[in-house]
């Protein structure tokens, strides 16, 4: 069983800002694969579903961004998930906009939501980073909750599809195969 988590904020103010690049995945994993991600559950919504033959678990925390890990470690308790088997999505501002990394395990760096994440899981775990790049004016608060640019809309678009497709191949695959593949 995976757990495929995409961080964000709840409320519909955060629904077009470059925070919830991780919740956009997720709702395109949950619109691929016909699965409800609608249940209210571990500080989060959740929906369950098969993807290339293993059953998965869609989670949207809703504790906002800096309290993630406390949604993430109930569902990790509840269902005896191994490290290995989660899959987090989020935006990271240091790699360029449209680019994502994927990594076996790692630091938060300076997202304050992988923070969270990592003191309740640890490092070990894959992730992938969706790149949405640096402000001008290093006010990054409002760069990252604020809404996204017309310019930038299109290319986030397609960076959240091709995150979406490297989830779908960690599943069938392994991380190695998708890092060589999408890195």
């Amino acid at each position: 069983m995976y757990l495929i988590v995409g961080l964000g904020n709840p409320e519909e103010d955060y629904s077009n800002t470059r925070h919830n690049m991780g919740f956009d995945t997720v709702n395109k994993i949950g619109w691929e694969y016909n699965i409800e991600i609608n249940k209210k559950k571990f500080k989060g919504l959740c929906g369950t579903g098969m993807i290339e033959g293993e059953k998965v678990i869609l989670l949207k925390p809703q504790t906002f961004m800096n309290l993630s890990g406390e949604s993430i470690k109930e569902v990790v308790d509840f269902y005896k998930i191994e490290n290995c088997d989660i899959i987090v999505i989020y935006d990271d501002m240091d790699i360029d906009l449209g680019t994502i990394k994927i990594r076996k395990k790692g630091n938060p760096g300076s997202h304050n939501g992988m923070k969270s994440v990592v003191k309740f899981l640890g490092t070990d775990f894959p992730r992938i980073r969706i790149g949405i790049g640096k402000p001008n004016d290093n006010d990054f608060i409002k760069y990252v909750i604020g809404p996204i640019p017309e310019e930038e809309k299109e290319i986030l678009d397609k960076s959240t599809s091709i995150a979406k497709n490297a989830v779908i191949e960690i599943i069938k695959s392994g991380v190695d195969n998708a890092m060589n593949k999408f890195n």
